[in-house]
């Protein structure tokens, strides 16, 4: 429970911890903390818990270190009705002996405590959605209206309780200038834009293309999986759902023959089936989105939602197109316009690489290496993003 990072292992670095939410889920956040744990290789990981059958090999390590909810009984399917219990599990873990730590959050991380010495690097996802837009979690996770109404009226106070723990992060960084701004109105904080790592490597060009478009995600109601699924039955275009999750058979129940779903399947499968659909669908609203750049890799065309993350890493009418309404109907005109350009694989690949894992790394050490020396401020060139600028915390507590 008590962690001690190597001081040995490099000393031209500071010496790291890193803490994540929970792994329970084998996401896009998921991925950043695997590539960090794969470049710092004696760094502990904290959690709150960690179970699942598709764990990363990263995480099936004696350097994981868990509170007491992994013990919780029925923890794998009450883990999101116990939100409330999370803070309690961070403050429960102890960093020790580290100069940096890196936390990765979309939720509870920052509730950790902060040792006297060490630097706290936040790498935010998102602010919590469920405190600061809860409608869709109250929607899908409380279906008694009393108890809804109960959890609702104690999101202002959860909501301060996040403000008070952000100000004891010295640095934020955003996965994408979309976060970047949700930030800065949640918290006040200015932000760096670092990218989340994309092993673009993984995958190659294919010059042949299979009739059938793609979909790889998780299924649930806030991907708008749905979208799809009617608007590709409506036109009988054969499209292919890679994934797994609660909206799956209510996705089934609406598909017409065209449409199949695959469940969750093996990297080697979504390789496959990505060198070879002819376009990547991609109906949801992500705060950056890992899979259609892994698409891009394979110099597939994009057909995604106008909104979030997609936003910066699809290029209209060079990389993909865009739909502008979460409608069946504006995803088939987007359909149509896709079916009007030639695209243009070479460049496509491109603008993948823009996302790659060595960029990620590269770009966070040097940042890790600047709050280590002390600096108040420092410069990044994240991707194709323009040089941002790290500011300290303004004068407030440095533990709350």
């Amino acid at each position: 429970m008590n962690p001690r990072p190597d001081s040995d292992s490099d000393s031209a670095h500071p010496r790291l911890a890193l803490v994540h939410d929970f792994l329970i889920q084998m996401g896009g956040a998921e991925r950043v903390v695997e590539e960090m744990a794969k470049a710092f290789p004696d760094a502990p990981i904290l959690t709150s818990a960690t179970f699942g059958d598709n764990l990363f090999p990263e995480f099936r390590s004696p350097r994981v270190h868990n509170s007491w909810m992994q013990h919780l009984p029925g923890m794998r399917k009450l883990h999101k009705k116990l939100f409330f219990l999370y803070p309690f599990a961070f403050k429960s873990l102890k960093i020790e002996r580290a100069d940096v730590a890196w936390i990765s959050s979309s939720s509870f991380s920052k509730w950790i405590p902060k040792p006297l010495g060490t630097k706290f690097v936040c790498y935010c996802h998102t602010p919590p959605r469920f405190f600061w837009n809860p409608d869709e979690y109250l929607r899908n996770e409380i279906g008694n209206p009393l108890l809804r109404r109960f959890v609702r009226a104690l999101m202002p106070l959860f909501r301060w309780s996040d403000r008070r723990q952000s100000r004891k992060i010295d640095f934020f960084i955003a996965n994408s200038r979309n976060v970047q701004q949700r930030i800065r109105d949640c918290y006040g904080r200015d932000s760096a834009v670092i990218y989340p790592p994309v092993d673009v490597e993984r995958f190659q060009v294919s010059e042949s293309s299979d009739d059938y478009f793609l979909i790889v995600s998780r299924l649930v109601a806030y991907k708008r999986i749905d979208l799809a699924v009617r608007a590709f039955t409506a036109a009988g275009r054969k499209l292919v759902v890679i994934g797994d999750g609660p909206d799956r058979a209510r996705l089934e129940a609406m598909a017409g023959p065209t449409v199949t779903f695959l469940g969750l399947a093996p990297d080697e499968v979504v390789t496959e089936k990505m060198a070879h659909c002819r376009g990547f669908v991609f109906p949801g609203s992500e705060d950056f989105g890992i899979t259609p750049v892994e698409a891009q890799a394979c110099g597939k065309p994009v057909i995604a939602f106008r909104e979030g993350g997609a936003l910066e890493t699809v290029i209209d009418g060079e990389t993909g197109v865009f739909f502008d309404q979460p409608t069946p109907e504006s995803l088939a005109g987007a359909i149509e316009a896709f079916d009007r350009v030639a695209w243009n694989r070479a460049i496509i690949r491109r603008n993948a690489e823009r996302f790659s894992v060595t960029r990620f790394i590269d770009e966070t050490r040097r940042l890790l290496d600047r709050v280590e020396n002390g600096a108040t401020s420092a410069t990044i060139k994240p991707g194709q993003v323009s040089d941002q600028t790290l500011l300290p915390p303004e004068s407030h507590p440095a533990r709350p």
